[in-house]
């Protein structure tokens, strides 16, 4: 990178002084070094934006641009035939002309250009398919906030080119500058996980500084961006993921991948579950797995903070999640203690005993 600027500057001082010896335009010295300086400038810049561009837009664009001159001088010299006298108006009509044509022609071109199949020319032109086959993602503000993107991306399960909008950003960083100490965490949490990101050495993270001012809302925008690039978005979000799916935008949903890795569980198994609260119907029970599957657990309302053996009657599995079923039965299945370690199933039979047993009565 520090090579690549010297020569930029390099060749910035060398159009300035080409443009001080030689002054043009008849300019001063030294208005003729700030000319020279500036078109330095904005060929660099103009060469830092070509760079992002793919060899398919840059053919479209420059065959677009082509065929624009072409029309623009047959259309200059019919101009220039019908007004044969006119020597102010006609020039600039032509001029303009072609600097239309040429702006036409570019443009369109270019947006074309992502048509072209260069793989079926072969040669050269073959290495650009290979150049840009790794898969290119773009991450949304939910995704990047909820963290668990890093950990999938640090097994090698997602590869490629991570890709952040510079939109996604602003909307974080407003995130993490809110008033709201829930908010404002969340938002820290967020830019902590993009920082984890960028040190794998194994993944590219490229800012994307493409926008939408005429889009305002921040899921369009990455709906827009994915269409524009033929890309996919990696997302938690349920709404944009039924939204991108009626744009005909692919996604990649993490809520989607944590359901598809939970555990699978069939009607009739034996599962140990630790009751946390009461159910909305009567006497229902209700756990949660490890990875944060609820268990629905009938005739265990008496059984809250005490670990159980259950047996599955069902599973249900909808958009949000997985949601299992399951009834205990105090006479089949035992109860634990919390840490697990002795039944309890013959402790009312204990008890039992036990007050069967006289006892003398205090006033004796």
């Amino acid at each position: 990178m520090t090579d690549l600027l010297i020569i930029r500057l390099s060749f910035i001082v060398l159009i300035a002084c080409a443009a001080y010896a030689l002054r043009p335009f008849q300019l001063e010295p030294m208005l003729a070094t700030g000319l020279g300086g500036a078109a330095g400038l904005a060929i660099v810049f103009f060469e830092v934006r070509v760079r992002q561009v793919s060899l398919k837009r840059l053919i479209g664009a420059a065959f677009g641009s082509v065929l624009g001159i072409l029309g623009a001088y047959l259309m200059s010299l019919v101009i220039g035939r019908a007004f044969p006298h006119d020597t102010t108006t006609v020039p600039f009509v032509q001029v303009l002309v072609l600097l239309w044509m040429m702006y036409v022609g570019l443009i369109v071109g270019a947006n074309k250009g992502e048509m072209l199949n260069l793989a079926a020319l072969g040669g050269l032109f073959g290495g650009e398919k290979a150049g840009t086959s790794q898969p290119f993602k773009i991450l949304d503000t939910s995704v990047i906030i909820d963290g668990r993107i890093a950990d999938i991306v640090e097994t090698g399960f997602l590869d490629g080119i991570l890709v952040i909008p510079q939109f996604v950003l602003r909307e974080l960083q407003l995130v993490a500058d809110s008033p709201d100490s829930i908010k404002r965490n969340r938002g820290r949490r967020g830019l902590d996980i993009l920082q984890r990101i960028q040190k794998m050495p194994s993944l590219h993270v490229q800012i994307l500084e493409d926008d939408f001012p005429q889009v305002r809302e921040v899921d369009m925008k990455l709906i827009e961006l994915a269409k524009l690039y033929s890309c996919k978005i990696v997302t938690n979000d349920f709404n944009l993921n039924k939204v991108a799916q009626l744009h005909g935008v692919e996604v990649l949903n993490i809520n989607e991948l944590a359901n598809a890795l939970k555990p699978v569980v069939l009607p009739g198994e034996i599962m140990r579950v630790f009751v946390l609260k009461e159910g909305k119907e009567h006497n229902q029970g209700v756990a949660y797995l490890d990875d944060g599957t609820m268990v629905v657990v009938d005739n265990a309302r008496r059984m809250i903070s005490k670990t159980i053996d259950i047996s599955v009657t069902s599973v249900l599995q909808t958009t949000a999640g997985k949601m299992i079923f399951g009834r205990f039965d105090d006479k089949v299945h035992g109860v634990h203690d919390v840490k697990g370690l002795q039944p309890e199933r013959e402790r009312p039979a204990r008890e039992a005993a036990a007050a069967a047993v006289p006892h003398p009565h205090p006033g004796a």
